[in-house]
């Protein structure tokens, strides 16, 4: 452990350091978003559009400069009197409201960029941000950073948007720009936060750090009081600028809410949520991108070549080759030992952590190059990270430490492996992390099968070891396929609920196919528009129904598709008294038909009735003889169409979920099986398409009914218009694709990791490395 080290003129000096970093890089913030701006110029657009991108340009050729500058002064200046405040309203001492004021449309929407530009800062840096803060925080001997530190990244948002402003430089030019600044700044204050964080632990400033003290309960672990209250406790969280950057108690939020006027609340709270679901969803991709770029930074800095491409593909020294095989060779052996002992392949953390230093001593040995020890030293800190990790439960942990020498083999015969997070050796620890990394660290919450295809496919890549990727992205491949038949079949509830599931989407499914089916062959009919509405809306349904309970060959699937025949037959003109007779003959049976086809799918009598008086209309109209003759060899034709309608279904594209379809599903509803089809905000298409790519095993946290708890995602269907949540006690929850957004938009569904098990094992790697660069060369 590392001595606490107190000394606040350090932490002032940081602080300077801070200014200083960010002056030096301002001008290519600004050189940046200029550059940008005559990109977003030369780009075709509507005549007002254009317009405004000139403007933008022209008050940017003479502005960028002098918006660089202030945005330095400004930051001076809040170093040296603190940060003037903006909030909505003012409070007194003692928590009561003092002034109460009208927030204008500009405020707000300045409030809204800052609040964007902080988190997309936070995005990128907020894991040099907290060990900066620790570290800070000790130096000063206090538990927390005040809420309008000159650190905090919305202090430099506030300041860079106001700045922005008084330039005369208009907002809708910054939401023009939004990405380009988000980008150049979240880079900035980055490398600020790590240059500083290098310079403190060169001080002897907490080179390790302790976040225990760190980890506090939010208010989004407590069911919200009301949905003001949470709006505002969103507000809290993603908006410290605006806020102060404390809570607000209950009076001061009420206060906050009565100052704004109902459409700049609706606004706040909407661009709140927008806010707080982008946080949660831009850290995965681009964080993973920024750690193993500083990754490959940090290490390029004493080894010049490492992790370049060449024209020549690396390849292992040959006492290197020799020495992780013979590595592989004990690890197998010992395993193979305590099988046949009895054991059950435990062991203990400590031990093979043991193990690993051994090794990795043995393998530097026999390194043939500077570049080798320093991939055997990523490598070794990578599984140090991975398995300390407690979440992955001990009967699995000792599978992935058998990992290490096949990880090794392919970081050195393929840089990509430290450039880019999919490689298929990350990809596959990454998947099998996220399956396990939910049950709890005992031996019992994983299961026999899971844990006997993680233990095939590591033998398989241990049994081909000079296959490079091609075995990790063969097992991942397998993996998959594996989870898409373990999952959804992990116990009896499980299982009652995709068949119910899977059930309601082949009907909706086909209901559509059907549907657009008939509209074909009832293209160029003149049917009745009654029967037409009927046919589309209603038979289509019943036609689905049927096939899905009995099988498109079905007696009953013929049965209904004579009925639809017989209906359009009957609702054609009859001209003649006999026409007239047989349908008054058939009538009875057809109706009685259509209501039992109705019945089967669902509709109540109210509605049958409905739908039989509509139908009547029509009728009587052919018996008066005012719609049109179909003729007799056009009509056989559309019977014998009918009679063989399954072999004409189209494809289905990606049309939506019929929420009627999901609310058959809730009288299925147990202790087993909760139907979720309400709740949550309305869903933007960014959200939707992420529903989308959620990936069956990963672990989430769920906030519904007055529960808080972990689920894993173990089915989704064909289209992904339902998806199939299991809690770690075996409850089964239901979502459809837009509800399943809805909790996304309005964080009721969290992943429950920030980042994936290779990404944090890179970041534990890189923090051991920044404080002792010499281990990758000892």
């Amino acid at each position: 452990m590392s001595t606490r080290v107190t000394n606040p003129s350090l932490a002032a000096q940081a602080r300077r350091l801070y200014v200083d970093h960010v002056a030096r890089g301002m001008p290519a913030v600004g050189a940046a978003v200029l550059e940008a701006t005559h990109r977003l110029n030369d780009q075709a657009s509507e005549h007002a559009v254009a317009q405004r991108r000139r403007d933008l340009l022209q008050a940017l050729m003479s502005g960028a400069a002098r918006w660089a500058t202030a945005v330095v002064d400004g930051l001076q200046q809040a170093a040296q009197h603190g940060l003037p405040s903006t909030r909505p309203a003012e409070f007194a001492p003692g928590g009561g409201l003092a002034q109460l004021s009208l927030v204008d449309d500009d405020t707000i929407e300045r409030e809204i960029l800052t609040s964007r530009l902080a988190l997309a800062i936070m995005d990128r840096a907020s894991w040099e941000f907290t060990d900066l803060r620790s570290r800070i925080a000790g130096l000063e001997e206090r538990v927390e950073l005040e809420p309008h530190d000159l650190l905090r990244a919305h202090v430099l948002a506030r300041v860079a948007v106001d700045t922005w402003r008084a330039a005369d430089l208009r907002l809708d030019g910054w939401r023009d720009l939004q990405n380009t600044l988000h980008e150049e700044f979240a880079a900035l204050i980055e490398e600020a936060y790590h240059e500083i964080n290098r310079w403190l632990v060169a001080r002897r400033v907490m080179p390790e750090i302790d976040l225990r003290p760190f980890i506090r309960r939010t208010r989004s672990s407590a069911v919200p009081q009301s949905s003001q209250s949470s709006q505002f406790g969103a507000m809290d969280a993603a908006q410290g600028g605006m806020t102060g950057g404390a809570p607000l108690d209950a009076a001061a939020r009420a206060a906050a809410a009565s100052a704004l006027g109902p459409e700049q609340l609706r606004r706040v709270q909407e661009e709140t949520r927008l806010l707080t679901r982008s946080h949660a969803m831009a850290r995965s991709g681009e964080h993973a991108e920024a750690v193993l770029g500083r990754l490959n930074r940090l290490v390029a800095r004493h080894l010049p070549g490492f992790g370049r491409q060449s024209d020549h593909t690396p390849t292992l020294t040959p006492a290197l080759s020799v020495a992780i095989n013979a590595a592989q060779d004990s690890i197998r052996q010992r395993s193979q030992r305590q099988t046949a002992a009895g054991g059950d392949i435990q062991v203990t953390t400590p031990a093979l952590l043991a193990d690993l230093h051994q090794r990795k001593q043995q393998l530097k040995s026999q390194a043939g190059s500077a570049e080798e020890r320093a991939t055997i030293e990523i490598v070794a800190l990578l599984f140090q990270s991975i398995l300390t990790e407690d979440r992955i439960p001990t009967a699995v942990r000792v599978w992935f430490a058998r990992l290490q020498m096949p990880v090794l083999r392919v970081a050195v015969t393929e840089p990509d492996f430290f450039a880019t997070v999919g490689h298929p050796a990350r990809r596959l620890i990454d998947r099998m992390g996220s399956c396990v990394m939910g049950f709890d660290s005992g031996t019992a919450g994983v299961g026999d099968a899971l844990e006997r295809e993680i233990k095939r496919v590591v033998q398989v890549v241990e049994a081909y070891p000079d296959t490079g990727r091609r075995v990790f992205q063969t097992v991942l491949t397998e993996f998959e396929k594996f989870l898409e038949h373990y999952l959804p079949s992990r116990n009896e509830a499980t299982r009652k609920a995709v068949s119910l599931a899977q059930q309601v989407e082949q009907r909706e499914t086909m209901a559509i196919q059907f549907t657009i089916e008939l509209r074909r062959m009832l293209n160029e009919v003149p049917v009745q528009e009654g029967v037409r509405h009927f046919l589309f809306q209603v038979w289509a349904d019943v036609l689905a129904t049927a096939a899905v309970r009995h099988g498109v060959q079905s007696e009953q699937t013929r049965l209904m598709k004579r009925a639809a025949a017989d209906l359009i037959w009957s609702a054609s003109a009859k001209v003649t008294r006999d026409e007239r007779a047989e349908v008054i003959r058939r009538l009875p049976t057809l109706l009685k038909l259509l209501k039992d086809g109705m019945a089967a799918a669902g509709l109540d009598t109210e509605r049958q009735d409905i739908q039989i008086r509509q139908l009547n209309n029509s009728l009587a109209a052919a018996f008066t003889a005012k719609t049109a003759v179909i003729p007799s060899e056009r009509l056989q034709e559309l019977m014998e169409r009918l009679e063989t309608l399954e072999e004409l279904l189209p494809a289905v594209g990606d049309e939506e979920l019929d929420e009627a379809m999901v609310l058959d599903i809730s009288g299925h509803e147990s202790s087993e099986l909760e139907v979720v089809s309400e709740g949550g905000s309305l869903p933007t298409a960014a959200m939707v398409a992420w529903a989308r790519e959620l990936q069956p095993g990963s672990w989430y946290m769920l906030d519904y009914r007055s529960r808080h708890e972990s689920v894993q995602l173990v089915w989704q269907g064909m289209r992904k218009q339902l998806s199939l949540f299991v809690t770690a006690n075996g409850r089964c929850i239901l979502f459809p694709q837009n509800r399943l957004a809805s909790f996304l938009q309005a964080g009721l569904l969290l992943p429950a990791q920030d980042e994936s098990l290779t990404v944090r094992a890179t970041r534990n790697a890189l923090a051991k490395l920044d404080v002792e660069p010499a281990r990758l060369f000892n």
